[in-house]
């Protein structure tokens, strides 16, 4: 039986300087990713991911007019299967990381990043998979959660869990593998893995990142425990 070649990913550009829109999709199309557009703004982000229903987004955050981060949220709230997100700037601040993951963004990219990193990171996020490591996010989290606050997007009933399913949730928040979690749990590895699917399923998340971010803001973890 012949087997169907993998459908390459289709991406949207998102940047205010030409030179960089035009770099990245060299690098992309040089390794058989699909630029099916790109955009100078939010607004024109916004409406190019409307256009073409893109695999994932390279969405850079200062632009003039609408920002990257309105457009992220524009487009996860908007789009009802919407693309992934991964966010790129020359701006290696935690507080940027952080804004962007809360808005919904999988990942976070800076625009030095080595070509062979770009293609490996559109593929991962297109895959499923946060290009951000949970301990990161963590770190980022216990800086900028403030205690009490519910206005976040990533809230969620955390009432929908099974008392299995919070403790895998609480462990995966503070960094843990799958491997570490099996080890933990006494779980197969294809068993946690079941559990954290049910867990991003039940809470509306779309990768581990964002889970960490849901455990801490929702009162699950406190920032600075351990």
């Amino acid at each position: 039986m012949t087997e169907t070649a993998p459908v390459a990913p289709r991406v949207v550009i998102v940047d205010d300087q030409a030179l960089v829109r035009t770099g990245f999709r060299m690098i992309l199309t040089a390794d058989g990713i699909d630029v099916v557009a790109d955009a100078a703004d939010g607004e024109q982000a916004v409406a190019a991911v409307r256009r073409t229903r893109p695999d994932v987004v390279l969405m850079d955050i200062r632009m003039p007019g609408t920002d990257g981060l309105e457009a992220t949220r524009r487009i996860l709230a908007d789009e009802a299967a919407p693309p992934r997100i991964v966010t790129l700037t020359t701006y290696d601040l935690d507080r940027y990381v952080y804004a962007a993951l809360s808005a919904g963004a999988s990942g976070f990219l800076l625009k030095d990043v080595t070509p062979e990193h770009l293609t490996a990171a559109v593929r991962l996020v297109r895959s499923g998979d946060a290009l951000l490591a949970p301990t990161i996010t963590r770190r980022l989290v216990e800086r900028f959660a403030t205690a009490g606050d519910r206005t976040t997007p990533l809230h969620r009933d955390l009432g929908t869990l099974t008392p299995r399913e919070l403790e895998i949730l609480e462990a995966m928040a503070r960094g843990l593998s799958n491997a570490e979690l099996a080890a933990r749990f006494r779980l197969s590895e294809a068993t946690v893995k079941t559990h954290v699917a049910r867990v991003l399923s039940k809470l509306g998340l779309r990768d581990r990142a964002q889970a960490v971010i849901a455990a801490y803001e929702t009162g699950l973890i406190t920032p600075g425990t351990r």
